[in-house]
């Protein structure tokens, strides 16, 4: 008997109802502010803890991490454990294929305005 299982790309309409949870806490788009957690525009390829105007825990802002499609993925899966002491209080995103969607959905907002910290 032969079983085959339905492999789809990444959806950013999905992953836009996927964000909804993430809404509460955190903006994205052409007028995005930092709310109770930063602002995701522009989100890969930046180091953590480096978004100007919010107030990081020093877990997040020593973590170092460049938020790329796999540290984003354990993260969203576990963020305490990814940074101890981070003050995220979701407590993860379990589904592997609602990451996909969550990631393709923030990719539109990578040229979206965001000011970073300066070293």
């Amino acid at each position: 008997m032969l079983f085959t299982a339905e492999v789809r790309a990444q959806d950013a309409a999905a992953g836009e109802k996927v964000y909804a949870a993430c809404r509460a806490c955190h903006q994205v788009g052409p007028t995005a502010k930092n709310g109770v957690g930063p602002t995701l525009n522009g989100l890969f390829g930046r180091v953590s803890g480096k978004v100007a105007g919010y107030a990081y825990t020093e877990a997040n802002k020593t973590a170092h991490l460049t938020w790329d499609e796999p540290t984003f993925t354990e993260y969203i899966k576990n963020p305490k454990a990814k940074i101890p002491g981070t003050k995220m209080t979701y407590a993860g995103l379990k589904d592997d294929q609602k990451i996909k969607d969550l990631i393709a959905y923030l990719h539109t907002f990578d040229s979206a305005p965001v000011t970073l910290i300066k070293e």
